[in-house]
């Protein structure tokens, strides 16, 4: 019984130690940007093309650090598209706030696709591009349409934002994302246990949300306890840790073409 008190003693300032230390890593990694959500900065941070000068068809997958306290434990994640000759980008994501007072929280607007996120500048998950695209926009807009939590929304363990964007990348698995291990509520799957991996490059097992596992070509072998997500990437040479998130290969995507088929 000593020995079981000792090691659970134990368990808790290892646990303690790693939470202080990725606080401090989060808060030093300039990933977090202002904290007021009423001042902050949305502006374009550069990643999208302008649409003047690319006429050709494009889809964006963004995430950014989610707001004030909360961007030291998840982000929020969206989808950009605009088809062949659009003025503009379309931005497919989720808001809890807007349900009472829209009736769904599906929001589809046209904001900048690569605003910065209340301050929290994006990275950019995947971006591709060319004649094949128009067919992918169809489909995201399919799966917008027919998101089954539009009135429900939950910051853990989901649906929320991330469930959304999981949602509608399983349709569209070209886009090939890798969602990080950050983004709380990807792994809900309503009550199936079973789901292709977002990337559509594998599989998952996952209990509401709260506990599972994922292995797929794009993200590696992950593990979820109760949200927390621990993985490891062969393809990008990368960790996920939670808080933290990402340790290793894991810049801005490159733009890649998709051709019609």
């Amino acid at each position: 019984m000593r020995r079981s008190i000792s090691l659970v003693k134990k368990s808790l300032v290892v646990f303690g130690g790693y939470l202080v230390l990725a606080l401090l890593f989060v808060g030093f990694s300039g990933e977090l940007g202002a904290q007021d959500w009423r001042t902050a900065s949305r502006a374009p941070a550069g990643f999208a093309p302008d649409p003047a000068t690319t006429p050709e068809a494009v889809v964006q997958v963004y995430a950014a650090r989610t707001i004030e306290w909360q961007g030291y434990f998840g982000v929020h994640t969206w989808i950009a598209a605009k088809p062949t000759g659009a003025a503009a980008f379309t931005v497919y994501e989720v808001f809890g706030y807007q349900l009472q007072r829209a009736g769904t929280v599906v929001r589809i607007s046209e904001r900048a696709p690569d605003g910065l996120w209340y301050g929290h500048r994006p990275q950019v998950l995947s971006d591709v591009r060319g004649p094949g695209v128009d067919a992918l926009i169809a489909r995201i807009r399919t799966a917008a349409a027919a998101y089954p939590y539009a009135r429900v929304y939950y910051a853990w363990p989901g649906p929320n934002s991330n469930t959304f964007t999981a949602w509608v990348l399983r349709a569209v698995p070209e886009l090939r994302v890798d969602l990080p291990g950050l983004a709380i509520g990807k792994d809900f799957l309503g009550w199936r246990p079973v789901a292709l991996s977002p990337s559509g490059t594998g599989a998952q097992f996952n209990l509401g949300g709260v506990a599972g596992v994922l292995v797929g070509w794009e993200e590696g072998v992950e593990v979820n306890v109760i949200g927390l997500v621990f993985g490891v990437n062969p393809k990008r040479l990368a960790l996920t840790l939670p808080l933290i998130g990402n340790l290793g290969d894991r810049g801005n995507a490159k733009p890649r073409r998709i051709e019609a088929s």
